[in-house]
Parts: C-alpha cells; sequence; structure tokens
C-alpha cells in the first residue's frame, strides 16, 4: 500500500487523515558525537476513519511506540515514515496520544529539488533549518505545512551551552553537568517552524517595543552595533504596518559561523556573524526575517505552491524598512526590481511556480511587487488596513492565495482579484501602475 504525500511540492512528507494538536518533546543532546536521544509526545485528532498514522521521522531509530485510545497492532520505520497500523480502525474525531522513544545522531534530510535541510552540526553547536522538508530530522511529525500545533520543547544539553527553541523559555535547570532548557509555543505552529539553536551564547536584552520583549543570542564579544541594532525600530514600524507583533518575544540567534542565507523560525530568527554587519545587505535581511513572523509565522501558507505569501511579503517588507528608516523609497527599489526581472526569463507562474522554483528570487520579487502594484491601485490608508485585517483575522490558521483575494475583495470594496489575475497566473511581467 502507497503512504500518503500531504503536499506534492514536498513528496513522500505528511499524512492528511490526522492532525496533532500538540507536540511534548523532551530531547537530550550530546554535542559531542551529535547524539540525540528523545521521547516525543503528540496528542491526535483523527481527521479522516483510518486504521494507520504516518508519521515522518529521519535517519533516527525508533527505540518504542505506544498509541493511547487505540490499540497498535504493528509499526514500521522505513526510510523517513513511521507507519502505525491499528488494531482497528480510528473514526473521524478520535482522540489519540503517540508516543515515541528514538535516538541517533541526526543529520539534514535531502530532498530532490529541495536541497538539504533540518539538524545540522555547527563548528561548536547545533542549527536547525528546517524549511521545507527538515523537521522529521529531530523529531516524530506530521510533517506538512497546515498541521499546526502547540509546543512544549526540553531539551537537555551540557553546561556552558545556551539552548534557545520557539516560544517562551518557561524553565532552566542544572544537574551536574548538564542543563535542562524548557520552552513553549502557544501559538499554533507548523513543523518546518520548529527550530532548535544550541551555543555558546550569551543573551543581549534590547528592551520592550510595543509590549514585545527583544532579544539577541550571539557569541560573546560579537558586535551587536550593526544591523542587529535596528530590531527594535524594525518591530515598532511592522508593528505600526502589519498590527501587533504576533507572539511574546522576538529572538535573534546569532551562530558563530558564517551562514549563506538566515533562517526563519516562529518567534525567532537565526543569523550568520556575517549577518550582523550595518550594510543594506544585511539590513534588508533581518528586516526579511523579522516580517515573517507576521508573513509565514503567524499565518502560514496550507500548500507550498502559495509560498509568495510569505516571501513576497517579507521581500516587501525590506523595501518598507528602507523607505522607514530613512533610506531609498520603497517604489524606487520596486521600480529597480521590476527593470531587473523584465531582463529575466518570463517562465515562472507566481500562483504555483513548481517545487524547483519555490524559492527562486523572481518569486520573492514578483511577489513584492504584486503587492506594490495594489498599494498603488488601493492607496496606503487601504493597503495597509488589508494588510493589518489579513493577519488580524488569520492569526494561528493556515491560508491560500485564492482566500486572500476573497478577503482583500470584501475588505477593499475593490477587484483585487482582478488586479492580481496577470501578476499571479500570467508568466509575462505586468506593468507597474504609475506612482501616485
Amino acid at each position: 500500500m502507497s503512504l500518503p504525500t500531504a503536499d506534492p511540492y514536498v513528496p513522500d512528507h505528511g499524512d492528511r487523515s490526522y492532525a496533532v494538536r500538540r507536540y511534548d518533546l523532551e530531547l537530550a543532546y550530546g554535542v559531542e558525537g551529535n547524539r540525540l536521544a528523545g521521547e516525543a509526545v503528540l496528542d491526535v485528532e483523527v481527521l479522516e476513519r483510518t486504521d494507520r498514522l504516518v508519521l515522518d521521522l529521519a535517519h533516527l531509530g525508533v527505540e518504542k511506540v505506544r498509541v493511547d485510545g487505540a490499540r497498535l497492532a504493528r509499526h514500521r520505520h522505513r526510510g523517513h515514515r513511521l507507519v502505525l497500523t491499528l488494531g482497528e480502525p480510528a473514526d473521524v474525531g478520535a482522540e489519540l496520544v503517540v508516543w515515541v522513544r528514538y535516538s541517533g545522531s541526526p543529520r539534514p534530510l535531502r530532498a530532490r529539488h529541495l536541497g538539504d535541510a533540518g539538524w545540522e552540526e555547527l563548528a561548536d553547536g547545533v542549527i536547525v533549518a528546517a524549511q521545507p522538508h527538515g523537521a522529521p530530522t529531530w523529531f516524530p511529525c506530521n510533517d506538512r505545512p497546515d498541521d499546526k500545533a502547540a509546543y512544549r520543547i526540553a531539551i537537555t544539553a551540557p553546561a556552558g551551552y545556551r539552548v534557545v527553541a520557539n516560544g517562551e523559555l518557561t524553565s532552566r535547570r542544572r544537574r551536574g553537568s548538564s542543563e535542562t532548557w524548557v520552552h513553549e509555543m502557544d501559538v499554533p505552529m507548523a513543523p518546518y517552524l520548529a527550530t532548535v539553536q544550541i551555543g555558546r551564547y550569551e543573551t543581549t536584552e534590547h528592551g520592550e517595543v510595543a509590549g514585545v520583549a527583544v532579544r539577541t543570542a550571539a557569541p560573546a564579544g560579537l558586535d551587536l552595533d550593526g544591523s542587529l541594532a535596528l530590531q527594535p525600530a524594525m518591530l515598532e514600524a511592522f508593528a505600526d504596518l502589519f498590527g501587533p507583533y504576533p507572539f511574546a518575544a522576538y529572538t535573534a540567534v546569532v551562530t558563530d559561523d558564517d551562514l549563506e542565507i538566515p533562517l526563519e523560525s516562529q518567534s525567532l530568527s537565526t543569523f550568520g556573524r556575517n549577518h550582523a554587519d550595518p550594510d543594506w545587505a544585511q539590513v534588508r535581511l533581518i528586516a526579511h526575517e523579522l516580517a515573517h513572523q507576521w508573513f509565514g509565522n503567524a499565518v502560514t501558507v496550507a500548500g507550498w505552491r502559495d509560498i509568495w505569501l510569505h516571501e513576497g511579503f517579507a521581500c516587501y517588507a525590506e523595501w518598507l524598512w528602507s523607505q522607514a528608516a530613512g533610506g531609498r523609497p520603497t517604489d524606487e527599489h520596486a521600480r529597480e526590481h521590476h527593470a531587473r526581472l523584465a531582463d529575466l526569463d518570463q517562465d515562472l507562474l507566481l500562483a504555483d511556480p513548481g517545487p524547483e522554483l519555490m524559492f527562486d528570487d523572481r518569486v520573492y520579487k514578483r511577489g513584492a511587487l504584486a503587492l506594490h502594484a495594489v498599494r498603488l491601485t488601493l492607496g496606503d490608508e487601504a493597503f495597509f488596513d488589508l494588510l493589518r485585517g489579513w493577519v488580524g483575522e488569520h492569526l494561528g490558521t493556515s491560508v491560500t492565495t485564492d482566500a486572500l483575494l476573497s478577503f482583500a475583495d470584501a475588505r477593499t470594496g475593490h477587484d483585487v482579484t482582478g488586479l492580481l489575475r496577470p501578476w499571479l497566473h500570467d508568466t509575462d511581467l505586468p506593468d507597474l501602475p504609475p506612482a501616485s
């Protein structure tokens, strides 16, 4: 019998027959030797009558499995799929508790067209970059972007290392040569946004902005006066433009290693030492990752074909920050990138770019330009009211492009659907409206 695929962009991941409502993870990690031991408890709700649950877990050995609320006939772990066969079918609405004990040496998972993602060793610590398919490298999950759950993540690591994970740090206790850190994320979160960062970090508190604690975890001695010093002002500006920041705190983790690109996760972002410089090339990335807290984390795509709802919005936020900070106007950025896109191949369909192009830079820039076209047509007041309403009414949910279009038409009283049709469904690049 074939195993399920929840999203064609990420084959052989996810199961639509059930949803996870809460993950409770108890992990122990040895930095020396890269050994992870875990116990995961998943509170599950059955969505379709089924006699099996398929979880995703890669490169780690399963030691024991239990299902409370149903009889577990057997389990099989092959590749990165953990198949739990039930003794009899579970009906829609049934609530089950799945317990998995596992261990091994975690490493990234490679997928065709998507590259590597997941748990990765650094020179002295760990980084977890799970988008879009790397969550199974460190915990058993229902790996689909629209299966959002609450999380408790407890990690024991050697003393001297700081563990940063999603949500609020609710407890920290030292026992001998190890220390246990417990983080909790109550706002529903997709598996790929769950993360763990382990390193010899010191935390700098930047104070509260609009009731939100802003902090940076970085190696001792790292100069935080460059791009990272702008985070409080960015958060204040984006809260004004997009609505209240959607989580209790925002943390930036800065690794002692250089990173090619920053990493997005819910309530925190991860940067390399190289991203701390004050030049625009790095500042825009700080703004981009912060904007994902609204567009990508609080409001998350139901399927990867709609990735522009994350990347186009975050890219546009870079240009908004530029103007808000007294730099180049947003319209100037937009017209420069429109000219650049016009010189590139016209073979990208923004509404469905395909897995090979889902992270193509044209998705980012064309998505941002589509938003700028809406803004130029509606005017600032209606446009930013639309953004604030979109986030405010969809916090913690999974969304689609069609949902955005329906919402925009109703919210603004304009034919936003018609305006965006060529940007989304034609490959040729539309013209931008004239600046007002």
